[in-house]
Parts: structure tokens; sequence; C-alpha cells
């Protein structure tokens, strides 16, 4: 018995030594596959992002312009910054952008996939709901600046027809805000219903079934089952949206400048305005970096808040 066992053992140990070359050498077919169809996103990156936001942490300590070499100076840029005015105003003002337009962009989104999951599926509806994403953002900003004009926009027309007072969107600094944030939300909406639909498809239908039989309504199925199995998607839609929100400039460039009175002159218009209007580059850079820290600390605290890597389901 023990010489047959010392044999089949023998048999074992030669067959993984025959295995184990092919496989590793398979493994090693496979990397090398892998890595060729990863290699031109792999250089984009590298050529048009990690190596630009190097060249931008250290600009932000230099006083670097558009005609010269610039040298280094410290933190006197950051100095600057945080006691430059126009800066906290251009973050005030983005925060309550991205108030405004995470908020009501969230809201409807939810409803508008809600309403796809347990009403309709239809992909034509869903190219529909698309469609408003697909057009650029500056043929957005540029439609919606000619509707709502003063004098000639239908909007103002109609109001004026019905009664209404005609209202400057954007040349009044009240309005202003608020109005860049809907028209994106007009455009942006569709994309995030989307991507939460996605995550609906996800949940069993069998939960909704039972909580029927028990007599839930709508509403009690869309707090209790919903909402909390919606959450690690939900914590990914509003960490892109957010961080999106912050980058709105095209919209705040073609229609208003940063007008009336810097009351939509957000921050990347703002660091804009520094590096290609003051040929300031270090100072824009120094914003830049501030933001992006800003940016990764705030996407963070919603995936540690909304628990992201964790699912009721389970």
């Amino acid at each position: 018995m023990n010489t047959r066992t010392r044999t089949l053992d023998t048999r074992a140990l030669d067959t993984r030594a025959i295995v184990a070359p092919k496989a590793s050498r398979r493994r090693r077919g496979d990397a090398k596959i892998a890595l060729f169809f990863i290699a031109p996103a792999a250089l984009g990156f590298l050529a048009f992002y990690l190596i630009p936001s190097l060249r931008g942490i250290w600009f932000s300590f230099t006083d670097q312009n558009l005609i010269g070499a610039g040298k280094f100076i410290g933190l006197d840029n950051y100095t600057r910054m945080f006691g430059d005015p126009l800066f906290w105003n251009a973050l005030w003002v983005t925060l309550e952008y991205v108030v405004i337009n995470i908020g009501v962009q969230t809201v409807l989104a939810v409803g508008i996939a809600v309403l796809m999951h347990r009403l309709t599926r239809s992909a034509v509806i869903r190219g529909i709901i698309l469609l408003p994403y697909l057009v650029a953002n500056v043929v957005v900003a540029l439609v919606w600046f000619w509707m709502m004009d003063y004098s000639t926009g239908i909007i103002n027309v109609f109001l004026d027809f019905v009664g209404g007072d005609r209202m400057a969107f954007f040349g009044n600094e009240h309005l202003a805000i608020p109005t860049i944030a809907l028209i994106n939300v007009w455009r942006y909406v569709g994309y995030t219903a989307l991507l939460v639909f996605a995550g609906l498809q996800t949940i069993p239908t069998q939960l909704y079934e039972a909580a029927a039989l028990d007599g839930a309504s709508e509403v009690r199925m869309f707090r209790s089952i919903t909402l909390p199995l919606l959450r690690p998607v939900l914590a990914l839609v509003l960490v892109i949206t957010v961080v999106g929100s912050f980058q709105i400039f095209d919209t705040v460039a073609v229609t208003t400048e940063g007008g009336p009175i810097n009351s939509t002159r957000v921050i990347y218009y703002y660091i804009y305005q520094q590096a290609f209007e003051r040929f300031d580059l270090g100072y824009a850079s120094a914003m830049s970096v501030f933001l992006l820290v800003v940016l990764a600390v705030v996407a963070y605290f919603q995936l540690k808040i909304m628990r992201s890597n964790s699912s009721d389901l389970a």
C-alpha cells in the first residue's frame, strides 16, 4: 500500500511539474495581451492626466506665466489664495451651484429611474431621456440663453403673453446661478437617471412581489426596499455628479461670463481668468491643486458616509 501511494504521489508530482510550466506560460501570454489592450489608455492617462497634473502641482509653487519660465516662490501662491476675497466668492458661488444642481438632479433622476423600472423598460423611452445629454454643453447653453433672453426669448414672450412680468434670468444676480444650475439639470438628469436605473435592475423583483403580497404600498416599498438597496449605486452617482458639478465652466462662459457682479464667477471660470486672461499660471495652478484636494476629500467622505463598499442585499 505504501509503495502504491508513493507511486501515485510521484505521478502526481510529475503531472504538476508538466502542467505548471504550461500554466505559467499561459499566464505570461495573457498578461502580454492584457498589457497590449491597456497600453493606449495607460499612455493617454500618462500624457494627458498624470504628467500635466504633476506639472500643475510644480507650477503652484512658482510664479510661472505664459511667457517665460517661472521661479520657485514656495507657498506664496497659497498664501495669496487664502487672502483673496474673489477666490472665496468663487468657491461660495460654486458651492451654491452644486447644492442646487445636485439636489434637484438627484431627486428627479431617482424619480425618473423608479418610474421606468416600475412602469416601463422601453429602450425608446431611455433613448429619449438620454437625448439632452448627447447635445454639446455649449449648444445647450446657447439655446437656453436665447430662449431666456429678456427682450426676445420665447420664455419671456410667453410670460408677457399670459400677463406676467419679464424676468432677467441671466441678468439678475439672485437668479443667474439657479438658472444655470437648472439648465444643467435638464442636460444631465437623463444620464443620471440611467445610472440609477441600472442600479435598480440589480434589486431582485421577488422582494417587490413579497412586499406587494404583504400589502405594502409603492411608497413603502420605495422607502424600505429601493432606497436601502440602491445605496451603493447612489454613492457612486453622487460622487460622479458632485465632482462634475464643481467643474462647471462652459455654461457660465457662454451665458454670463461670471456676471452680474461676480454672482456666477465659479471657481473653474476664475481659474481660467487667472491663467489665460492674466497669464498667472502659478496662481491658477495653486487654486487647481486646492480644488483637487477638496474634491478628493469630499468624494472620500461621501463614500464613507454612504458605505459604498457594502450592500444590504448581502
